[in-house]
């Protein structure tokens, strides 16, 4: 009997051209609600004929739920084999990727899953991976954008078909609620893994899950993920032509050489800047493989580089880049490193040390202890903020023993206390208006999955005390 959501879910793949042309599909499956139902649906719409490419389980094992994670594992091979497809599984390690990338478990989770499920997807030779992101995902993607800053690219959300290097992402579920799945799964009795760090409000995907949205909606007049929904729809539609009109003039604009992109300035400014802007992006990116960081100071700056005589001009630009104005010609190149000596600063601590709690230990300049105290034995005024200099206070539970005390490394990031997501140290520094002398001396302080406290500036939104704290952890840092 043909279910009312399959139906739906071949409609939105039909509208979209998902899958065009594909031997064969990777199903991204956890074993949780959505992707389950991804690979009963698919499977079910490629028996009936409604998918014409063969279809690979693939499971990414992220290690960090101990049985859970072989459980789910173990359940995601169960389900294909009774399914009759052939099923991939990789684990990874994401508390070694986030201790030596020094990013947050999400982002390395992220990263190693995306990765692992390229690698099998290539190995199978499969050019479409399918997620099973679905409406709300989109909606929460959408707030989690908006938080960090975003321009109609970002608010168009998570696109049902985007470009993956060689290969290509589907969301064939953004058609639907995570309202719709449950009930699917529940009328044709399908069983499902629940991860029980799905409702931590400490990661920040959870939080705008469980908190945020359900404030917002409760504010709003109408669905709100619903609206979130058209509102990423329209965006995509404005994205597209954007990026169509920027393809049709990249040609008679842009001369890529060996070590730059050179843009005929006249004809950049005639464009409309929205345009202009994209085409920018696209030339900032190709010489970044990818890895473009313009802002919109950088945009307005190159734009305004293209319609005025300001031939000698130079404008810097992130990642070491550069534009030159010279003539009619904008010349966007890497800046070339310049030959004169550079004092390093000796960093405050020439290897990591770990700190043991409670315990002290001793750095040039500095003594560091740490000691656990119960609620009780914390007067409650210096929770809240008057406590004596070089002293914090975090949610012992919620530190990943063992601290480690190190120097500030290149790429560092963290969660600042107040903040929704994490930064990148620098950034963060710089835009707090921390003087460059402190700046130069900060000392990080790190569990073995996040930092939890720069010194002397702030400690990590993650560690914070709450009304549910009982334990905490006391760390000081004086002179010796």
């Amino acid at each position: 009997m043909t279910d009312r959501l399959e139906e739906t879910v071949a409609e939105f793949i039909r509208r979209h051209r998902l899958f065009a042309g594909a031997g064969d599909v990777l199903l991204a499956v956890s074993g949780g609600a959505d992707s389950t139902a991804l690979l009963h649906i698919l499977t079910a719409l490629k028996t009936r004929g409604c998918i014409g490419a063969d279809l690979v389980c693939a499971h990414i094992n992220h290690q960090l739920r101990g049985p859970a994670s072989e459980a789910d594992e173990q359940f995601v091979v169960e389900q294909a084999r009774l399914l009759g497809l052939p099923v991939v599984t990789r684990a990874v390690d994401v508390r070694v990727h986030a201790w030596k990338q020094r990013v947050s478990l999400e982002t390395a989770a992220r990263q190693l899953r995306l990765a692992g499920l390229a690698e099998i997807a290539r190995a199978r030779g499969c050019p479409w991976i399918s997620t099973g992101h679905q409406k709300n995902d989109n909606g929460e993607t959408m707030i989690h954008r908006l938080l960090r800053g975003t321009g109609f690219r970002g608010l168009a959300g998570i696109r049902p078909a985007r470009q993956f290097g060689d290969l290509h992402l589907a969301s064939p579920l953004l058609c639907v609620r995570r309202e719709e799945v449950l009930r699917y799964l529940g009328r044709r009795s399908l069983p499902w893994r629940e991860d029980a760090t799905n409702v931590d409000v400490t990661y920040t995907r959870n939080y705008i899950r469980h908190r945020l949205l359900p404030c917002l909606q409760a504010q709003a007049r109408g669905d709100l993920v619903e609206e979130l929904s058209e509102l990423a729809a329209s965006a995509k539609r404005l994205s597209d032509r954007v990026e169509r009109e920027a393809q049709e003039a990249w040609p008679k604009l842009m001369e890529p050489t060996a070590d730059a992109i050179v843009i005929h300035a006249p004809a950049l400014a005639a464009l409309p800047e929205i345009v202009a802007a994209e085409l920018i992006r696209r030339a900032s990116a190709d010489l970044t493989a990818g890895g473009s960081e313009l802002t919109e100071p950088h945009y307005l700056a190159l734009l305004e580089l293209a319609r005025g005589n300001l031939s000698g001009k130079e404008v810097s630009l992130p990642n070491a880049f550069a534009a030159r104005r010279e003539g009619e010609r904008i010349h966007l190149r890497r800046i070339p490193p310049r030959r004169t000596r550079r004092v390093l600063l000796t960093p405050l601590v020439p290897a990591p040390l770990v700190l043991a709690v409670p315990g002290t230990i001793q750095i040039p300049g500095h003594v560091i202890e740490a000691r656990v105290l119960s609620r009780d034995q914390v007067d409650a005024a210096e929770l809240t903020g008057d406590k004596a200099p070089g002293v914090e206070y975090l949610d012992l539970n919620q530190v990943k023993l063992p601290i480690v005390v190190r120097s500030r490394t290149a790429g560092d990031r963290f969660q600042p206390l107040g903040m929704m997501s994490d930064k990148k140290i620098g950034k963060f520094l710089t835009t707090a208006k921390v003087p460059r002398g402190v700046r130069e001396q900060v000392l990080i302080l790190a569990d073995r999955e996040k930092i939890v406290w720069v010194y002397p500036v702030r400690i990590s939104e993650q560690v914070k005390i709450t009304d549910k704290t009982h334990q905490i952890l006391r760390l000081a840092i004086g002179g010796p």
